[in-house]
């Protein structure tokens, strides 16, 4: 099963229980007659707005990220923490309406028996919805494919344990051995069937989705080889720590009934984050393209007076999980500019830059249109620069992990952009990779607001470079 039909089914079974929780307690409240909830609103338009904020709620604290094959416990004990906030919140809006209409009452705890029914409905409707699940996947349904990297002892442990819990879907297909000489070796009918050093081949021969990483210590320096080419593949990596990483607290697990894994591609930001970025992308850029309005039509008209062409720039860029999109941006080169050279790196005294074009580049205005691609949700206000397609897959082949930086929505500005200067050869985009990776992998909202107060001060003094 895809993760986005597993996300529709948990989003409609979600749908269903919530409301029936509110049914419940909505003729429980009425037939008591104990308390009024926000001045007896009617059933149908409460059912709607609950839902939404349920919705809401779920979204932001990440409970239709995937949860299947993490512990049942612990996505019922995040049900319960988000439920328990959504009805804290829920009984101050009830003390606040209460307070605004002059009605006293003593019974506002009643809320605490819609919790339970919430927590009873949406609990056991996603509790159905697994055990569904996992009986679909145990009959072949929506089963995935997985190698093994590594012909050891740890390697044969994590098969039988695969093996043994049908439930998970996932089939091991072949070992991938460091070793040459292991090479036509199995392990209970699995087949060791080549070497890391051709594992993309392996990937896409045999349709992988997953490849868990069980590497004897000696062997770090093959992980980061195992790692750079699955990277780019799409494909989901675990790895067996050891017990050492385990016990003094290195490495974060989850846990596969029972056997410790790392998760190499973990999720990036937490789900509440994602929003508040979001929702943060949507007011700032609308505010700048309404404030900067007089600006963006002077420098219409001055692009337009000195030179030939459109006053916009449409360039295709690689976005999140390269998908290509098409940036905006006030045009600063002449219109034939990449007509003989073809794709090419600007260099800061660029020759084919236009009087306006050197001028708005300088104090960054040429950026300003790209509040549109903020808006579209094709780029964030912070994130590493989308590159074009063609260096995308040229940087690729000479710098392990630059597709990394397809793994989060690019950005207008980023921490790059605000440490280093103009990208001039391979060595300049190697030195950024180095800060994209570090933003990458400390994404929070305050590393956000701290790189768009210092793109502030970049712009201000004419320091770094957005391309």
């Amino acid at each position: 099963m895809s993760k986005k039909l597993e996300k529709i089914l948990v989003i409609l079974t979600d749908l269903v229980t919530i409301n029936l929780a509110w049914i419940l307690f909505y003729y429980f409240r009425v037939e008591s007659g104990l308390f009024k909830l926000l001045t007896e609103p009617a059933l149908y338009l409460t059912l709607v707005t609950i839902y939404l904020f349920w919705l809401l709620v779920f979204t932001f604290v990440g409970m239709y990220r995937a949860w299947f094959a993490s512990s049942r416990f612990d996505e019922m004990a995040t049900l319960f923490k988000a439920t328990f906030v959504g009805i804290f919140i829920l009984f101050f809006l009830i003390l606040y309406d209460d307070a605004v209409h002059n009605v006293v009452s003593s019974s506002r705890f009643i809320i605490l028996f819609y919790w339970m029914f919430l927590l009873a409905f949406v609990g056991g409707g996603r509790i159905l919805l697994r055990s569904i699940q996992r009986r679909l996947l145990i009959n072949g349904v929506g089963r995935k494919n997985a190698i093994i990297v590594g012909y050891n002892k740890k390697s044969f442990e994590m098969h039988n344990t695969i093996d043994a819990y049908k439930g998970l879907g996932i089939d091991i297909v072949a070992f991938v051995a460091v070793k040459d000489k292991n090479i036509g070796k199995k392990h209970n009918n699995i087949t060791v069937v080549d070497t890391v050093h051709n594992i993309k081949n392996v990937i896409k021969e045999l349709k992988i989705a997953e490849v868990i990483l069980a590497l004897d210590k000696h062997e770090g320096d093959i992980m980061l080889e195992v790692v750079g080419a699955c990277d780019s593949n799409n494909v989901a990596i675990k790895i067996i720590p050891d017990l050492y990483e385990i016990i003094s607290g290195q490495a974060r697990t989850s846990q596969l009934y029972g056997s410790p894994l790392i998760n190499i591609t973990p999720l990036l930001m937490p789900e509440w984050e994602k929003k508040i970025k979001r929702i943060m992308d949507i007011i700032i850029s609308i505010i700048i393209l309404i404030l900067s309005l007089p600006i963006v039509i002077a420098t219409a008209i001055a692009i337009k007076s000195e030179s030939k062409g459109s006053i916009f720039y449409l360039q295709e860029r690689s976005g999140l999980n390269g998908e290509p999109f098409k940036i905006i941006k006030f045009r600063s080169m002449r219109s034939d500019a990449e007509k003989q050279s073809g794709p090419v790196w600007s260099t800061k005294d660029d020759p084919r830059i236009t009087k306006v074009g050197k001028f708005i580049r300088k104090v960054r205005i040429d950026e300003i249109p790209q509040m549109v691609n903020v808006l579209k949700g094709e780029m964030s206000l912070v994130g590493p620069r989308p590159e074009r397609p063609f260096f995308v897959e040229q940087l690729a082949k000479e710098i392990p992990f630059y597709k990394r930086r397809l793994k989060v929505r690019p950005g207008v500005t980023g921490w790059a952009q605000v440490k280093h200067k103009y990208d001039e050869n391979v060595e300049d985009v190697k030195e950024k990779l180095r800060y994209d990776l570090f933003y990458i992998e400390n994404m929070s909202l305050n590393n956000d607001l701290k790189i768009l107060f210092r793109t502030v001060f970049v712009v201000l003094f004419g320091q770094g470079h957005f391309n």
